[in-house]
């Protein structure tokens, strides 16, 4: 879906479920990590994350624009367009739209490696994700020197 087809797309649900025209930029944004799209309130501007496209469909795309265009038509007409405020809710009740995108799976994240570490002198046995300087460090038991093992 190009950035043309997503505008024509908000648009035409604004004027499906709200009545009133769309007349700012719709764009993807990859950068967006834990949310599914968001609306700018210094240029009236919604940004989409294209993940939840390529990971749930049209549906939820559907679901996260009629989100943001809420906060979109409340910003400009001066109600309240906060997640907390009461005239949010009551848009979102009256056009079927989600309160929360649904989870968006991290592609490239992998679990870290655990390293072990043993003391030399007493045994003591640590764990650790990140890199331990061994010359640096010392046991906290018997202040042997560590060894990775």
């Amino acid at each position: 879906m190009t950035e043309e087809e997503l505008a024509g797309l908000i648009d035409k649900i604004s004027l499906e479920y709200f009545g009133k025209p769309f007349l700012h930029k719709a764009r993807f944004n990859k950068r967006l990590r834990t949310t599914g799209g968001r609306y700018m309130l210094a240029d009236h501007s919604i940004e989409i994350n294209p993940l939840v496209v390529e990971i749930y469909g049209m549906e939820e795309l559907i679901g996260v624009i009629k989100h943001e265009l809420c906060h979109y038509h409340l910003h400009i007409e001066g109600k309240g367009y906060r997640h907390r405020d009461a005239d949010f809710k009551k848009l979102l009740h009256q056009t079927a739209s989600p309160r929360f995108c649904r989870p968006l799976a991290q592609k490239n994240q992998t679990p870290r490696a655990i390293r072990f570490y043993k003391c030399t002198s007493c045994g003591a046995e640590y764990k650790r994700k990140r890199r331990m300087d061994i010359q640096k460090y010392r046991c906290g038991i018997c202040k042997g020197t560590i060894a990775e093992v």
